[in-house]
């Protein structure tokens, strides 16, 4: 089975095949529910519901000439499976439906009408109190409620967190990797050179990512920034854990307070992401990671819908140089 938007009829016969779909229900339109990057996402619409059909390929869906571990969705399948016992946790993302482990598909709960929040990124754009504690609550009992005694190897997640790696901690400080900066901020470019050719950053850098490729304990989201929380009509949600493994929690903290500055929010903003998470194991880890993503999302390839200045990106990677090397 291959997603195919202009092949309605196809998928309504597969679905019905795995009993996802009534015998009488049928397929009455699909749709794109948003602008993902890494696979092919398709809402469909019957006479009843709405349902998100998810299926991940060899490759990036948005760049099919990055390759990609073709088993991601049904990493994220499990992630829904391993999270059900714990309400509080579950009742932040969508329900799974269905799984495929043969085609890599998944299908879930649609959650209706609902944005991203890459609009945090946007001037005069706040986090509101309620959802600032709603994300930090998450993250903490995933954090504390699927701590195990022993690393769970089904979530070792390699392929991808490899994927991840080479983004994160390697692209964006090669002196020479074919991203001419200047096209996103005249004399970006520049400016990242002077942090390209510090071999004491690039040697922290090193270091923190042999903590993100060891395993941990308890499991982690793996993504946990604006583009994988929804605002809905019940409140915020939870999605796309693909990127899940079993590591050390301040990686998804770091990344969340990464983002948080990225986007300009207040200082009060982030003390209540501490204050909503509770006890942090290892601080200067979380400083760590949140200067390496800083970093990878200014000068790396994964770019993001800023409307930060020249100068705003100059402090900001600043800022993450002194967490990375000083902290």
């Amino acid at each position: 089975m291959h997603l195919d938007i202009t092949q309605p009829h196809l998928l309504e016969d597969y679905l019905k095949s795995k009993n996802w779909l009534n015998p009488q229900e049928q397929v009455l339109i699909l749709e794109k529910p948003g602008e993902g990057n890494m696979n092919c996402t398709l809402r469909v619409r019957t006479h009843d519901r709405t349902l998100i059909v998810k299926q991940s390929r060899p490759y990036v869906e948005k760049y099919p000439q990055i390759a990609a571990p073709a088993n991601r969705a049904i990493m994220e399948g499990r992630f829904y499976e391993k999270i059900q016992p714990f309400a509080s946790i579950n009742e932040l993302m969508p329900q799974l439906i269905g799984m495929d482990t043969q085609m890599n598909i998944i299908v879930l709960e649609d959650l209706g009408t609902a944005a991203d929040y890459t609009f945090l990124y946007q001037p005069g754009q706040g986090l509101t109190p309620a959802d600032t504690e709603a994300l930090a609550h998450y993250l903490s009992m995933l954090h504390r409620l699927t701590w195990q005694e022993t690393i769970d190897g089904d979530f070792a997640n390699r392929e991808m967190r490899a994927l991840n790696h080479e983004h994160i901690f390697k692209f964006p400080l090669m002196e020479t990797n074919g991203f001419d900066l200047d096209t996103v901020s005249n004399g970006l470019q520049m400016i990242s050179m002077g942090y390209k050719v510090d071999t004491k950053l690039k040697q922290k850098v090193h270091e923190l990512g042999m903590v993100y490729l060891s395993d941990g304990r308890c499991l982690v989201h793996g993504d946990f920034y604006p583009g994988s929380w929804l605002k809905t009509a019940n409140g915020v949600k939870i999605i796309d854990p693909e990127f899940c493994f079993y590591g050390c929690p301040e990686f998804d903290l770091g990344v969340m307070i990464a983002h948080l500055m990225m986007a300009k929010q207040t200082e009060d903003t982030i003390r209540r992401v501490y204050q909503a998470y509770g006890e942090v194991k290892n601080p200067q880890l979380v400083d760590q990671f949140t200067g390496v993503e800083i970093m990878r999302r200014l000068i790396g390839l994964a770019q993001l819908p800023l409307s930060l200045s020249l100068l705003d990106k100059e402090e900001l990677l600043e800022t993450a140089y002194d967490l990375l090397v000083n902290s």
